[in-house]
């Protein structure tokens, strides 16, 4: 019955987000995983109306933070406010207490505020004053960036980028699905019209499908050739960390759960292996692109 409500939401988001079949699985994947989502491409092209419905079909309190070169650490997370009827400082929840949470155009935010969601994705909590605050289960991060061309923004840390799970690039819309758009009925609209699909208890059996998910040993061996191949290579200047490593199994968990399977197959690590390890990693020089270091790696590995 979970399974079928996976594959309700992955025609459902396909209905709005349109000829992106694979980006929107590995939104879903991500979200189940337990992972977050980097979203970097032009303005325009769909980043926050996918947010809007996954939380929509999900039945999950959504909130958007709208990031500026004056936004504040506070802004985010909340800040102690005095309460002059109790004659005591209170703590006042920021955006980020949420289930699902938007961060739009994430690297126009100062360094310093981009660090403030550090603790949040990596521990799920937040510390103001040396209190800790726990945040919501399930808490889901999606993050849009423009492409660092673009006026105003800076670039995203390392250990930032390490946190997210995947990051995708949805693109332009092909002729076809152009049309369909044009023609259609508006993305908001559309949105507002979506039912709840899952409950509390969907979700969670979701997440628990997942850590269920058998890998065989011989499937961890090629994740970890993966990984050393990375780490080995002169063409890149480091490689995945242990965390991406987690990533990449735990992702592929994923995908072969929404694929219908409880056991990963290779193909499900070569599926999510761009999206999951792209962004974590710079190439030594200019002669190569990621791409084709990564695809590199991918071909040489073998799979046992």
């Amino acid at each position: 019955m979970s399974r079928g409500k996976i594959e309700e939401m992955i025609k459902l988001l396909n209905e709005i987000i349109l000829d992106k079949e694979k980006e929107v699985r590995l939104v879903l994947a991500s979200f189940i995983a337990r992972g977050h989502v980097l979203i970097e491409d032009i303005p325009g092209t769909g980043k926050t109306t996918m947010a809007k419905a996954l939380a929509r079909l999900l039945g999950l309190e959504f909130k958007r933070i709208q990031c500026t070169n004056d936004l504040l650490p506070a802004d985010v997370i909340g800040s102690q406010v005095f309460d002059r009827e109790k004659g005591i400082f209170v703590f006042r929840p920021g955006p980020i207490f949420s289930n699902v949470v938007l961060v739009d155009e994430i690297n126009r935010a100062s360094p310093r505020t981009q660090s403030g969601l550090l603790e949040a994705m990596g521990e799920y909590q937040v510390t103001v004053d040396r209190k800790t605050y726990g945040l919501p289960e399930p808490f889901f991060i999606i993050a849009t960036q423009n492409p660092m061309e673009h006026v105003g923004t800076y670039p995203l840390p390392e250990s930032q980028m390490d946190r997210f799970m995947t990051r995708i690039s949805l693109g332009y819309p092909s002729r076809e699905a152009q049309l369909l758009l044009l023609r259609g009925e508006d993305r908001e609209e559309m949105i507002k019209g979506l039912s709840v699909v899952c409950t509390q208890e969907d979700i969670s059996s979701f997440q628990k499908g997942v850590r269920e998910v058998f890998v065989a040993d011989e499937i961890i061996g090629y994740v970890v050739s993966l990984v050393e191949a990375t780490r080995e290579t002169s063409s890149l200047k480091w490689g995945i960390s242990p965390r991406g490593a987690s990533d990449l199994l735990n992702l592929s968990r994923a995908w072969a759960y929404i694929s219908g399977r409880n056991f990963v197959v290779p193909e499900d690590i070569k599926e999510v292996f761009f999206p999951c390890s792209l962004h974590r990693l710079h190439p030594r020089g200019a002669e190569e692109t990621m791409e084709e270091i990564l695809g590199s790696i991918l071909k040489n590995t073998p799979v046992f």
